[in-house]
Order: C-alpha cells, then sequence, then structure tokens
C-alpha cells in the first residue's frame, strides 16, 4: 500500500464523522422509486399533478448501445471510481446517498453559506422536500422503460450502500433520479441565493457524481438527471405554490443570514472530501 493511500485510510474515520453529521448515516433511504421511500420522515407530496410532471422517457435520448464511445465513456468512468473506495470522498457519496430528512436538508448549506433545517428555514424546509417528490417522479417513465442495468451488477465491485442493493438491482439506472433530485435541488437554491449560483451549482454536480463513486450509476445515467431536473424546474416554475414558497425561502435564507447563522455541516470536512479525484490509472 503506498503512503497516500496509507494516509488516507488513516484519516477516513475522522472524516466520515464530520462529513456526515451528527449521526445521520441511514442506507435505507437513497434514490428509490419516490412512492417507495421511507425514513426519517412521511415524504411530503410534490407541488405538481403526477399528470403534469415532465415525461423523462420524451427528454432523454436511449441509454448508450453496446460497442458505443458512450458506453466506453461510461465504463471507464466506472473503472476509475474504483480508486475512490474507502477515501473521504467515498465517505462524502454515502452521506449523499442518504435522502430523508433532515438529513438531506443541509447537502447545500455549505454552498448556501447558511444553516437550512426546519427550525430555521422552515418554507425551504418543505420546498426541498415537495420538490423531491416532482424532479424525483420526473425520472420514473425512462427507468422503467429503459430498465437499464446498474454498474455494481456488471463490474461485480462493491457499492458503497450496500443494504440498498436488493432494491436497486431491481430498480432501472437511466436516467439517475438521485441526480436529479441533487441538480433540481442546485437550480432552485441558485435561484434563492443567486450571489452563491457557483457554489451551489459545482455541489449539485458533486452530488450526481456521488452516484459514480456509489458504484450504482453509470456517467450517463447522471448526465441525464440533470436534463430531466431542469425540465421538471422549468414545469415548477408555472405552480403557485412553488413560487410562494420560493419567495419565502429567500427571505429565509436572507434573514439566517442577517442573524450570522453558520452553516448546519461540516463545510472544511466535505470541502476535503471533494478535492479527492480519482485515479488515472486503469
Amino acid at each position: 500500500m503506498n503512503r497516500k493511500k496509507m494516509r488516507w485510510r488513516a484519516i477516513l474515520p475522522s472524516m466520515v464523522l464530520s462529513v456526515i453529521v451528527a449521526g445521520c448515516v441511514n442506507q435505507t433511504v437513497r434514490d428509490e422509486p419516490v412512492s417507495t421511500l421511507t425514513g426519517a420522515s412521511e415524504r411530503l407530496v410534490g407541488y405538481l399533478p403526477a399528470a403534469e410532471l415532465p415525461n423523462s422517457l420524451t427528454l432523454v435520448p436511449p441509454p448508450p448501445p453496446p460497442d458505443s464511445s458512450a458506453l466506453a465513456l461510461d465504463e471507464d468512468i466506472s473503472r476509475r471510481s474504483f480508486s475512490l473506495r474507502d477515501t473521504p470522498r467515498w465517505a462524502l457519496a454515502i452521506s449523499d446517498a442518504d435522502l430523508s430528512f433532515p438529513h438531506a436538508a443541509a447537502t447545500f448549506a455549505c454552498a448556501l453559506n447558511a444553516p437550512v433545517s426546519e427550525a430555521d428555514t422552515p418554507r425551504l424546509y418543505r420546498l426541498l422536500r415537495r420538490t423531491l417528490s416532482d424532479v424525483g417522479g420526473s425520472t420514473r417513465a425512462a427507468k422503467d422503460h429503459y430498465k437499464r442495468v446498474r454498474p455494481f451488477v456488471r463490474n461485480n465491485q462493491p457499492l458503497c450502500t450496500p443494504n440498498d442493493q436488493s432494491w436497486l438491482v431491481k430498480d432501472g439506472s437511466y436516467p439517475s433520479g438521485h441526480t436529479a433530485i441533487g441538480w433540481g435541488w442546485a437550480l432552485i437554491l441558485a435561484e434563492i441565493s443567486p450571489e452563491q449560483t457557483n457554489a451551489i451549482l459545482l455541489r449539485g454536480r458533486s452530488f450526481g457524481e456521488s452516484r459514480n463513486v456509489c458504484n450504482v450509476h453509470w456517467h450517463s445515467d447522471v448526465v441525464q438527471g440533470r436534463n430531466v431536473a431542469a425540465g421538471a424546474v422549468a414545469r415548477l416554475h408555472a405552480a403557485p405554490e412553488f413560487l410562494a414558497d420560493l419567495e419565502a425561502a429567500k427571505a429565509e435564507i436572507a434573514a439566517v443570514r442577517g442573524k450570522g447563522l453558520k452553516p448546519n455541516r461540516d463545510c472544511a470536512a466535505e470541502d476535503a472530501a471533494l478535492l479527492v479525484q480519482p485515479s488515472l490509472a486503469q
């Protein structure tokens, strides 16, 4: 084992404790079909009726065919991600996999430079819970149609949330619902706090990439998850309840900043985890 790997192994336990805040590791809640998600809190109904959700089957192309350059890229990115196992980036990917509340609410707290919680930002907290249903549900048509096999089934390598393996095997990989949710939140939060746009979108991108790190999604699943999210967020802007909560959330973020409240995540640990890059070795 080289010195670099030994160093990461030595600091990993403390990094895991820092990145995954307040004992929030919950390997029962991930990017399951929205109708079956369970966790620390009941799922809220979205802002849009099911019939008004964007149809991912019309928004995304078919997944990469065999022997295509796009599939070769998927496989290459998947192989490179193996080097991140048991590093702080792997620990952050485990944290990102947890879509339960209150844990997921603080995903973008560092990027926002503000706490996000039911106590400090109740309307934003509700907005995130409701849009999880809208954006995640928008991926379902394509997932059910293509039924793409997930990377860990093909490569027989570990996934970062082994307790999820039984349902992930049955759930289509394309597009990534988890990525769609994270990118949808990023787009919404960038509108709520435009001065933090770059940091928010960077965190939204890394949130989706955590699915590659976890060995549960291909690169193209993640890319098309973002496309579905963009369509869902655009549609949400025609929903009056969403627009009302959006304006209220803007006021809440301004208020917590005015009080000087700090993010409810360990931002130094998160930044350190995001600096860990996959090995270039094949």
